[in-house]
């Protein structure tokens, strides 16, 4: 039973995010089994959550401060979109962007100061839904309950055929075009993808595996079932079999997973920090735009969780409950921080920065002087020795007064010593 699962995406950025949250999820449910006892996948799903938005705890408190500094950048900013209101030409819009980039780096934030959090989520959301659609690839306790019923397949006669069999029956779940069943750790990515029927037909199928069948798929509830829902399906499917077989209580708790959804986010949205505007039509519609997007992302999130495994709405719920608790502590820490403080601490953050930068470029440039200087007469490095020149010029044009021993003054003695030796 080596190799990978199919169901272990290797897309870039997202199957690496997927990996990595799986290791994560492994741990989680090696722990709880091993110390607690507990051994359920929708109890793992609620601690990585809590984990992952620990993690990105940081970016929450940068997005805030951003959000305050907006608010006390508004006024400024205002006074410029005024100033070039009614001018539309090149000069004028360059140097409406430079007089604001200036506004910006008097608090000391960046323009996409708020946009990290969100560009960091939308992998991980992916991530998240790739790991719940193949635990079995990222959990190995979880494959091994499948080991025994997958060997007992593999050296039954017509195990094979009857897995095909199924799979052209439910091409949704199994395709055989899709799935080569001579593979073992294959038939583990289907069989995890199996409904209660599903179940009945292979039992049916196999009558001589039926004790083993019916072990593993008890086995495989108590691990993916989560509040009597099955994780790996979808609340809609839920809802459906559940009305067929008269289950009210699947029914009723496959609803609240999408309506739980709907409303956490709509919290969530309504306990971040808005940025203020000013009241220009341009600023209105942006407000409005938001305002829709504040209530559209909610109702948009209960659709999806209607059609999405019922572990990624376990997953959505409980990361909106998250991010609002965080919101409200690092609202009640950024109240108790006056602005002019804050401000300070963003200028002192950014001079670190570029002071880091500087220091960088400049031992870049002494690292080139004395090496190109030890090498003038090798004529491999005319090019590269044409670079430095050019680039050492700069620097002694801007510092034309530069103090004896500085850097600027260091630059222009070894253009002088190249011209020289020219």
């Amino acid at each position: 039973m080596t190799g990978i699962l199919m169901t272990q995406v290797s897309t870039p950025i997202i199957g690496q995010a997927a990996w990595l949250l799986g290791k994560i999820m492994d741990i989680i449910y090696r722990v709880l089994s091993g110390v607690f006892g507990i051994e359920n996948v929708g109890v793992c799903i609620i601690i990585l959550t809590i984990v992952v938005y620990s993690l990105l705890y940081p970016l929450t408190v940068k997005q805030q401060k951003f959000s305050k500094m907006s608010a006390a950048m508004s006024p400024e900013i205002k006074k410029i979109q005024k100033k070039y209101q009614n001018k539309r030409d090149n000069e004028s819009m360059q140097k409406m962007q430079e007089e604001t980039q200036l506004v910006y780096e008097k608090y000391g934030v960046s323009p996409t100061g708020g946009c990290l959090s969100m560009f960091i989520q939308l992998p991980i959301l992916y991530a998240v839904w790739y790991v719940i659609r193949g635990i079995p690839a990222y959990i190995g306790q979880v494959k091994e309950i499948y080991t025994p019923l997958v060997e007992g397949i593999l050296s039954s006669t017509g195990g094979q055929a009857a897995m095909e069999a199924i799979g052209a029956a439910k091409p949704v779940l199994m395709s055989p075009e899709k799935y080569d069943y001579s593979n073992a750790n294959i038939i583990i990515d289907a069989l995890y993808k199996f409904e209660t029927s599903t179940w009945d037909a292979l039992r049916e199928a196999l009558p001589s595996l039926g004790g083993l069948i019916s072990t593993t798929m008890e086995n495989v509830k108590d691990v993916t079932y989560f509040l009597g829902l099955n994780i790996i399906d979808s609340p809609a499917t839920l809802i459906k079999s559940g009305l067929t077989a008269g289950a009210w209580g699947i029914v009723i708790m496959a609803l609240l997973i999408p309506i739980l959804s709907g409303i956490t986010q709509f919290i969530s949205v309504k306990v971040m920090p808005q940025n203020d505007t000013n009241g220009t039509q341009t600023d209105a519609q942006v407000a409005a735009t938001m305002k829709t997007m504040n209530y559209t992302m909610p109702l948009l999130s209960v659709f999806m969780c209607f059609t999405l495994p019922t572990g990624l709405g376990i997953y959505w719920i409980t990361s909106a409950v998250v991010r609002t608790v965080q919101q409200k502590i690092v609202s009640k820490q950024l109240s108790k921080i006056d602005m002019d403080e804050l401000v300070k601490q963003n200028l002192e953050k950014a001079e670190a920065k570029r002071a880091k930068k500087k220091a960088t470029d400049s031992r870049e440039i002494n690292n080139m002087a004395h090496t190109k200087t030890k090498n003038i007469n090798n004529p491999k490095s005319k090019v590269e020795q044409q670079a430095l020149e050019e680039k050492i010029e700069k620097v002694r044009k801007q510092n034309a007064n530069a103090k004896e021993g500085s850097l600027a003054s260091k630059a222009d003695l070894v253009r002088k010593f190249n011209d020289g030796n020219k």
